[in-house]
């Protein structure tokens, strides 16, 4: 599996020959500026929730590479209102079955609006469970104990996870969701966009190190394989 990062929460994965992308949000984010949109690939593009630094390249993206959009009902709606004829709504605990991947929402602790003032739906996570390796990502989201019934019932290889702390969770949290899901391998996502999410990042990496875990942080248009 090949993770590429581009920036604040959006993020490719390709697995069994499919590129799975998260949470677009590039053309609005100055740090991702490098990031062509035109250049962007994907067959599938999975939202966690409706807040635009979630979802404001995703009707563009849903055009332009044909990918199946998989979002909560309410997103789906508002997908549908922007022009788009391919996306697939989803609630907590649906689990979708794409050829050999396997892709559940699953619960997260946020709130949600879409950019044109409606609700945006409960927010969620999604499971990705493939023949190369399971992987979580939980969207944004408070530390919630519910994660522990992910570590319960699939082995993970890796988790992104948010960590830049004031809307989501920090560090430190992130450290007691990664032990709840029992994983020891996380890509940190939805930090340093805004002033208030901006994070020391060899605090964050060393102080995940000191309980046995490896924050991985790539720079945005890097890749990391798993």
């Amino acid at each position: 599996m090949k993770l590429t990062y581009f920036g604040h929460s959006c993020f490719a994965v390709e697995v069994a020959g499919t590129t799975l992308l998260f949470d677009p949000f590039i053309t609005p984010n100055p740090l991702a500026a490098h990031i062509p949109l035109k250049d962007i690939k994907a067959d599938f593009i999975l939202l966690s929730h409706g807040h635009e630094d979630h979802v404001a390249d995703a009707p563009a993206l849903a055009r332009q590479t044909g990918a199946r959009v998989i979002a909560n009902y309410e997103t789906h709606l508002w997908l549908t209102r922007q022009g788009v004829q391919n996306s697939h709504p989803v609630n907590h605990g649906g689990r979708l079955r794409e050829g050999v991947l396997s892709i559940q929402f699953v619960s997260a602790i946020h709130s949600s609006l879409l950019p044109d003032g409606t609700y945006g739906g409960n927010p969620g996570g999604f499971v990705v469970e493939s023949p190369e390796g399971n992987f979580y990502y939980t969207g944004d989201t408070a530390l919630t104990y519910d994660m522990k019934l992910i570590g319960e019932t699939v082995p993970l290889k890796f988790s992104v996870m948010c960590i830049g702390d004031n809307f989501t969770m920090g560090a430190e949290d992130a450290i007691r969701a990664a032990e709840f899901i029992r994983c020891n391998q996380i890509v940190g996502v939805h930090y340093d966009t805004f002033p208030p999410i901006k994070i020391d990042h060899e605090k964050a990496i060393e102080a995940f190190g000191l309980n046995g875990k490896i924050l991985y942080l790539p720079a945005i248009g890097k890749s990391i394989e798993f």
